[in-house]
């Protein structure tokens, strides 16, 4: 398969651009400002088999809002544009992290419509340059623009940096399940005929 995609979103507060290779090796090369934020999106391209180039400047001297939410909405239309029709895809993607002592699931339907429940509670204060609300504004805004269903549930944990990293991790393995090819699968996996 050749599902890649390549988005340039530009505002008054930031400038992203982005290459999302779904069929990909691992691979990141990320230049956004945020240490952490690039970390966790490297952990994400490793665990889910995924290449991606992102450029992004905005204005963190503010606040990192802006940034991350805007990587997400255009993390997300690379995802659905990749994608494409979903034909031959198991659809559905579940998997369990550990970090140390937090444990993250994530399930992952790519059903077409955007849902994510996000039961994550991190305690209060920064991570890196980062708020710690700033994770689900990521995944709400990935999630919002990818047209999928993401459940992120954390089962345990108390170390911020663990918590996220186990749930970037664990929403990664999940999606590579639900974009993987399935054997034997003529067209999409629903009986609408369309996802």
């Amino acid at each position: 398969m050749n599902r890649k995609a390549k988005i340039e979103r530009k505002t008054t507060e930031t400038a992203v651009t982005l290459d999302l290779n779904i069929d990909g090796t691992g691979r990141s090369d990320l230049k956004m400002g945020l240490p952490f934020f690039e970390h966790m999106l490297d952990l994400w391209c490793r665990h889910g088999f995924f290449d991606l180039k992102v450029r992004a400047d905005g204005d963190i001297e503010v606040d990192a809002h802006h940034l991350v939410e805007d990587s997400g909405i255009c993390l997300g239309r690379a995802w659905q544009e990749a994608l494409g029709e979903k034909i031959g895809i198991n659809r559905y993607g579940l998997s369990a992290v550990p970090m140390d002592e937090a444990l993250v699931t994530a399930v992952v339907d790519l059903s077409g419509r955007p849902w994510l429940q996000y039961l994550i509670t991190l305690p209060p204060g920064m991570v890196g340059k980062m708020d710690e609300e700033l994770f689900a504004v990521f995944w709400q805004a990935f999630v919002n623009e990818g047209k999928f269903n993401l459940h992120l549930v954390m089962n345990h944990g108390y170390n911020k940096h663990h918590i996220i990293e186990a749930s970037f991790k664990a929403a990664a393995r999940a999606l590579n399940e639900a974009s993987s090819e399935m054997q034997g699968l003529d067209g999409v996996l629903s009986t609408k005929g369309i996802l």
